[in-house]
């Protein structure tokens, strides 16, 4: 498996990223005020990683939770989101593609999908925590 670091590529990304912190979508927002901000394990939000940004990153289990809105289902955006979650996942990250709709209607079911990924990633039980 490859071992991804920082690169200088990755600086100009770095104004972008914090853009989007301070504008993240309803749906973003929700997921990481409602959830991911206070969780057990560390998650970052709009992390730069291999020259594209995660909307939300977990180290520890090298997870990356995307929110998908309507854009992602036009036919270039899905092409690139697929040639970039296999880049991902070609350096060792597991890509998690959410709905905004999922997370609008399902929330706790969002929630509890998202402990799944975590626990089988990292093998750490976070009900224990």
């Amino acid at each position: 498996m490859k071992t991804y670091y920082q690169n200088h590529k990755d600086k100009e990304n770095l104004a972008y990223a914090r853009e989007m912190r301070r504008h993240m979508t309803p749906e973003e927002s929700k997921l990481w005020f409602g959830f991911l901000k206070r969780y057990p394990i560390r998650f970052v939000r709009q992390k730069r990683i291999a020259g594209y940004i995660a909307d939300f990153y977990c180290a520890k289990g090298k997870l990356i939770i995307e929110v998908d809105g309507i854009h992602h289902y036009t036919p270039k955006q899905r092409e690139y989101d697929e040639k970039r979650s296999k880049v991902l996942m070609d350096w060792g990250y597991a890509v998690f593609r959410i709905d905004n709709d999922w997370i609008k209607n399902n929330f706790y079911e969002v929630c509890k999908y998202i402990d799944e990924m975590v626990m089988e990633r990292t093998g750490i039980d976070i009900r224990k925590l």
